[in-house]
């Protein structure tokens, strides 16, 4: 039953990640070098994150400076960055790439709202479908005549306890990001 356990939590624990993930690409009006993290560059006929081949920074709150090792490959990372979807127009000096985040319009960020809450409400399902999972496991254990039917019941509790957990963790990822999306 343990380990039953033990693999509910960690694929749990992966599903709060990918929301965390998905939830750092999602831009909030200030600047966040993480925006850049799906941008694949063609580097010598190998797609490189722009944060392998450059140095990106936040001098104010609403740009993003990248200042890439070779400056050879200023405009293969200008050009992945416009045919990304990140929204933003890259101004190429030619020693750096300049990224300026424009303020959010109200309706924007009604938009923005309503998306982090329906990934919200996905990844509450992704862990409900792993407590499924788990309790399909747990009554094999049963039909096995691995475990009690008390055993059974208790196993059970506990999972939908620790999937509660979860669930207000994930809960709490949302709010957290809504509140952030609002307050700006």
């Amino acid at each position: 039953m343990e380990t039953v356990y033990a693999k509910t939590k960690e694929k749990m624990e992966k599903c709060l990640n990918s929301l965390e993930r998905d939830f750092s690409s999602i831009r909030a009006g200030r600047a966040n070098p993480s925006v850049l993290d799906r941008v694949m560059v063609d580097y010598y006929g190998v797609p490189t994150p722009v944060n392998q081949m450059a140095a990106v920074s936040v001098p104010e709150a609403r740009l993003l400076v990248i200042q890439p090792w070779d400056t050879s490959t200023l405009k293969d990372i200008e050009k992945a960055i416009n045919v990304s979807d990140i929204g933003i127009n890259p101004q190429n000096d030619g020693k750096v790439i300049r990224l300026s985040f424009p303020q959010l319009t109200e309706e924007h960020r009604k938009n923005l709202q309503k998306d982090v809450s329906k990934r919200g409400e996905e990844a509450k399902v992704a862990i409900r479908n792993v407590r499924r999972d788990a309790m399909d496991d747990i009554k094999k254990l049963k039909k096995n005549n691995e475990i009690t039917e008390d055993d059974q019941k208790d196993g059970e509790k506990k999972l939908q306890d620790i999937t509660d957990d979860y669930i207000r963790q994930a809960e709490a990822i949302t709010k957290k990001k809504e509140e952030e999306i609002l307050s700006l």
